[in-house]
């Protein structure tokens, strides 16, 4: 899910109820792409009207490729635990190339057993997003026999106090229907049902395997600690990230902030304390699916680069709990 931001309402049109794609009357004729220039997301040229929104991504421009570091699953007893030596999957985000967002774009595609939040909008006056009741999105990709992407996706995509299956649905279908490139129409005649899903999941992933946190953090001297005089600086943290991502990517953090604690009590600095979760920016090439992007700087759409304590050595990077990573 977004956190610590504020969302933009730029919805599709509504059809009896239920949202559309996000280009009504878009044609499901063949959209291979093949013959396309692939046109940066953001840029002038990336309009609907000018290039096949299938094949350029045209909606959710300023691409975010998101990872979390957690402790613990919550489900370690049902064989539900943590890469070693590794972050982890949160999801591929669809921001408005003005840094603002939407989100759960098309209710025909909605899988998410725990909408948050429950409202299109985020607020009373939004469409409501009912909670889905059938089978798990995990057993809806099954059909198309990608036992390989399941089997990664449940190593380095898992839930928190919550089966991974209900956060890659969620993922789906709040974030995936707002990318133009998504869209069933882009599947031509012969689309089958849940194709999508398979390939939104497949690009999430392939964008975080060229994203390897853990390592360019450790490289820097950053590595996961519960020794309590081993704490790190918000500049040592996007030191270390910068010098492999070449931009600034967003930091957070969780935890109490560093002015309610007590080697903080009486600071101005209300920033976060534990290290949580990356967001990689980039503009992309032609469709998401390419995994051609362009790294952008967290910040280059005039929002915060943090929201973590910017005292020297204020942030902890906690080690896994014991028998959670594997």
């Amino acid at each position: 899910m977004h956190t610590m931001r504020s969302i933009a309402v730029a919805l599709p049109l509504l059809t009896n109820g239920v949202l559309a794609g996000l280009y009504p009357g878009l044609s499901a004729d063949n959209h291979t792409c093949e013959l396309s220039d692939p046109v940066l997301s953001c840029s002038e040229g990336a309009q609907p009207g000018i290039v096949d929104t299938c094949c350029v991504e045209t909606f959710g421009g300023l691409v975010l490729a998101t990872q979390y570091w957690n402790t613990y699953t919550g489900l370690e007893s049902e064989g539900q635990v943590l890469p070693k030596d590794t972050w982890t999957i949160h999801g591929l985000w669809p921001d408005f190339c003005n840094g603002s967002y939407t989100q759960y774009c098309d209710l025909s595609r909605q899988y998410d057993p725990e909408p948050y939040p429950n409202t299109t909008t985020g607020t009373p006056d939004g469409t409501p997003v009912e909670p889905y009741n059938g089978p798990g999105i995990d057993k809806l990709i099954e059909p198309f026999g990608r036992w390989d992407l399941l089997a990664y996706m449940k190593k380095y995509w898992p839930g928190l106090n919550q089966p991974s299956h209900v956060l890659w649905a969620h993922e789906y279908s709040k974030h995936a229907t707002c990318f133009s490139a998504f869209d069933t129409e882009c599947y031509g005649p012969a689309y089958r049902a849940h194709e999508d899903a398979v390939d939104y999941f497949a690009t999430a992933v392939s964008y975080y395997r060229r994203l390897p946190t853990w390592g360019w953090l450790a490289a820097g001297g950053v590595r996961p600690s519960n020794d309590t005089a081993t704490r790190y600086s918000l500049s040592e943290i996007q030191g270390a990230l910068a010098a492999g991502f070449l931009e600034l990517p967003y930091v957070g953090c969780s935890g109490p902030r560093y002015n309610t604690t007590e080697a903080g009590r009486g600071s101005a600095d209300d920033g976060y304390t534990i290290l949580t979760e990356v967001w990689y920016y980039f503009h992309v090439f032609g469709r998401p699916q390419n995994a051609q992007a362009l790294p952008v700087s967290a910040n280059a759409t005039g929002g915060r680069l943090s929201n973590c304590a910017r005292m020297p050595g204020a942030i902890w990077y906690p080690e896994r709990t014991e028998g959670s990573a594997v």
